[in-house]
């Protein structure tokens, strides 16, 4: 009795005391309590499964576990700076090291040259692809240092990009704009994209963050050169390492720019209009007579594209307004029977309206390969054509109605006067450039880029009898090599030298040929003469796209191309 009162409510053995220490330290479970207790000096079996969990995907024996995710981090902070840090212990190197991936040939070392354009440096850094492109060299910030937030720098290159687009930049140069304003604020894996209305940016941090996307459309356009120029030095102080330009100060100086009143007021652009149409009928064989008709016409033509304007009609209406009166001022001379050529009258007012900025801007695209914007572009230019076209074609229908005797035969009696067609060039060129709201500085070497093109035009033309399309093309040519070597000089846009200066090779006597003999009736002729035309415009156009290539082709290239192998072109595939 004694015995079985110490074995049941005496001490306890060690098995009883160690089921009642595990039943202090955890609640025991439905199973522990059922009728399949062992009894009384056995030993607990041990814990069921369900008290240590594991997975059937779990590692099997042997294996190494595989590292810890990185931390997330957030795709709006500021980027950090661009040294590397050690790696640790996983071979991942810190916060603010180099991308997570190498390219399998490596990633070239660069040293993007001071004097280099940035349009160059950053065409270059653009033509290459996201995982080729190398991290410039820059100076080392301190730990508790770090770059502007991410959206902001994003804005403020898409707020850059739209003034470059509005103001005629090509896809490329607007791309390259904004790459490098992002560039220079730290972030490296960065896409911009441009289309003729809408610019976007997408800036990725790694390739396990969460890509941060901004976009910006572009609703109104407008042709102020010295805006333009602007925003170009405003570029190359972002992208230059002599100066430091924070991102309150870009932004200031960018509202500053917004601000900024025209360089000439509106009744200076309609004067210059009135040279320009002078000028141009002088080019076709005109006398002082059909000069001051031509200025007239032009700057009646301009007010009212200007009333049009004021009540909101679009575009295409306002070219119909102005194209009216010029071509209502030579059929006038005609029905009054004064000893003039009505037909220098109405091409010296179509030089004044052919989109020749437009089409330029549209071909450049379209061989570099930005065939949405090229498309856009020149779809504008047929739009617009259109518009004259259908102001001259009223105009001249009603002539012809009233008896006015327009003859094509007139373009094969223009005087040959090749001082007179000098200084009638550069005049045009002269009224260009007010037009296009240019810089003062600016003004004489467009003019003089103008009166050398239209001497080798004359020159292989009226002098080597060589076809017109071949000779635009080469005047054309030059005009875009000179004009991309005084861009590069000043380190500002080619636009101010060449978009003024291609304007005593367009296609005016072409264009309105063919419109008098559709409104003739004569389509064979019409339609000849107008192909005529698209092949002139298409000949400037092309001709001005080659010898900027040319320039840049034979200028001093970017460190980075020379240690990558051969320069890269523009198009993204070969196309087979």
């Amino acid at each position: 009795m004694v015995a079985d009162t110490q074995r049941h409510g005496g001490a306890p053995g060690p098995e009883r005391a160690g089921a009642e220490e595990a039943e202090d330290r955890k609640p025991q479970s439905d199973e522990a309590r059922s009728a399949f207790t062992p009894p009384l000096g056995l030993p607990l079996p041990p814990p069921p499964e369900d008290e240590h969990p594991t997975s059937e995907f779990a590692l099997p024996l042997g294996l190494a576990p595989e590292p810890p995710p990185e931390p997330e981090g957030s795709a709006f902070a500021p980027p950090g700076g661009r040294q590397p840090q050690a790696p640790d212990a996983n071979g991942r190197g810190g916060p603010s090291a180099f991308p997570a991936f190498t390219p399998p040939h490596g990633i070239p070392a660069v040293r993007l040259s001071k004097d280099q354009p940035w349009q160059d440096r950053m065409r270059t850094m653009l033509r290459m692809p996201v995982g080729d492109r190398p991290l410039p060299e820059r100076a080392e910030r301190h730990e508790d240092e770090s770059g502007p937030a991410v959206p902001r720098v994003l804005d403020i290159s898409l707020r850059i990009g739209e003034l470059l687009l509005a103001g005629g930049e090509g896809a490329e140069d607007v791309e390259a704009a904004m790459f490098g304003v992002a560039h220079a604020y730290g972030l490296d894996r960065c896409e911009p994209t441009v289309t003729f209305t809408l610019l976007s940016v997408t800036y990725q941090p790694s390739l396990v963050d969460d890509p941060v996307t901004a976009s910006r459309t572009v609703r109104r356009r407008g042709t102020d050169y010295t805006r333009l120029s602007a925003v170009y030095r405003l570029v190359d102080d972002i992208t230059s390492d002599d100066v430091e330009i924070t991102l309150e100060e870009a932004y200031r100086r960018l509202a500053d720019i917004r601000r900024n009143r025209h360089p000439y007021p509106g009744w200076a652009l309609t004067l210059a209009g009135g040279l320009l149409s002078g000028s141009a009928s002088i080019l076709v064989g005109g006398g002082w007579l059909v000069f001051l008709a031509a200025a007239a016409g032009a700057m009646l033509g301009d007010r009212l594209a200007w009333l049009a304007s004021g009540r909101g009609l679009p575009e295409f209406y306002q070219f119909v307004a102005a194209a009216m009166p010029p071509a209502a001022m030579g059929v006038t001379l005609v029905l009054v029977h004064a000893d003039v050529k009505p037909s220098a009258v109405i091409t010296g007012g179509l030089f004044a309206l052919i989109p020749g900025r437009a089409l330029v801007a549209g071909v450049q695209d379209g061989l570099t390969g930005y065939y949405i914007t090229a498309s856009a572009r020149l779809l504008e230019v047929v739009y617009l054509i259109v518009g004259i076209v259908t102001g001259v074609l009223l105009v001249l229908v009603v002539g012809v109605e009233l008896g006015a005797e327009l003859s094509p035969d007139e373009s094969l009696g223009s005087a040959y006067r090749p001082v007179t067609q000098i200084v009638a060039a550069m005049l045009l060129a002269l009224a260009f450039c007010i037009m296009l709201q240019q810089e003062r500085s600016t003004v004489l070497a467009a003019t003089l880029n103008g009166g050398i093109a239209w001497v080798v035009y004359g020159a292989m033309h009226d002098v080597g009898n060589i076809s017109p399309v071949a000779t635009t093309a080469v005047a054309a040519g030059l005009v875009g090599l000179l004009g991309q070597l005084l861009s590069r000089y000043r380190y500002a846009s080619a636009l101010p030298y060449v978009t003024a200066a291609i304007g005593p090779l367009l296609p005016g006597s072409a264009t309105y040929f063919g419109l008098l003999g559709i409104a003739q009736g004569d389509l064979n002729a019409g339609l000849g003469s107008l192909t005529k035309a698209v092949a002139l415009a298409l000949a400037i156009a092309i001709g001005v796209n080659l010898g900027g290539e040319l320039a840049r082709l034979f200028l001093k290239r970017p460190t980075v191309e020379a240690e990558t192998g051969e320069r890269r072109a523009a198009k993204r595939t070969r196309g087979f």
